[in-house]
C-alpha cells in the first residue's frame, strides 16, 4: 500500500469524473492518500446556479449537493487508485446508501467547503466512506456514505 500523498488540479479531476458544470462540485484535490483518505476544495461562489432559488434573500448551499461533493470526493479517492484508466463517459460512480447525515452549519457564498473523505471498508462491490465537510474549520455537513461504480457500456440499464 503506498504512502504517497497525491494532489490533483480541475484538469486531471475532470478526466476522472464525468460530472461537469453545474453539477461538478470539486474544484482541486488537497491531499490524497490512496486507499486511504482524501482532502478536496469546493470554492462556494455567488454564481452557482442553485443560489437563485435557495435562497434569493440569503443563499444557502442545499445540503444534498454539500453530500453530492462529498460522493465525488469519494469518487476520486476511488478512481484515482486504479491502475487501468476508465472512461469517465461510461464508467458512473453512484450512491446506494447514506447514513448518519448531519448538517451543522449553514455554508454561504464565499465560504471554502473542504471535504474530508476517509475510506472504511470495501465488500460486495459497495465502497463505505466515512465523511466530513467543512468551512473555517467547523463542521457543515457529515455522513456515511455507501457507494457503487457501473460501467454502462457494458451494462446500459
Amino acid at each position: 500500500m503506498s504512502t504517497e500523498k497525491i494532489n490533483l488540479d480541475i484538469h486531471k479531476i475532470l478526466t476522472l469524473l464525468p460530472h461537469r458544470y453545474p453539477i461538478l462540485l470539486v474544484d482541486r484535490v488537497l491531499e490524497l492518500t490512496p486507499h486511504k483518505s482524501i482532502k478536496a476544495l469546493k470554492n462556494v461562489s455567488i454564481n452557482e446556479p442553485y443560489f437563485q432559488g435557495h435562497f434569493p434573500t440569503r443563499p444557502v448551499m442545499p445540503g444534498v449537493l454539500i453530500l453530492e461533493a462529498l460522493a465525488q470526493a469519494a469518487a476520486l479517492l476511488t478512481f484515482a487508485e486504479e491502475k487501468e484508466p476508465h472512461d469517465p463517459e461510461t464508467t458512473l460512480y453512484y450512491f446506494v446508501g447514506i447514513d448518519r447525515a448531519r448538517f451543522k452549519r449553514v455554508v454561504e457564498p464565499g465560504d471554502q467547503l473542504i471535504l474530508n473523505v476517509n475510506f472504511e471498508r470495501y465488500m460486495r462491490g459497495i465502497w463505505k466512506f466515512s465523511a466530513r465537510a467543512e468551512v473555517d474549520g467547523a463542521v457543515a455537513a457529515e455522513a456515511e456514505l455507501m457507494c457503487t461504480v457501473k460501467n454502462t457500456a457494458a451494462d446500459p440499464k
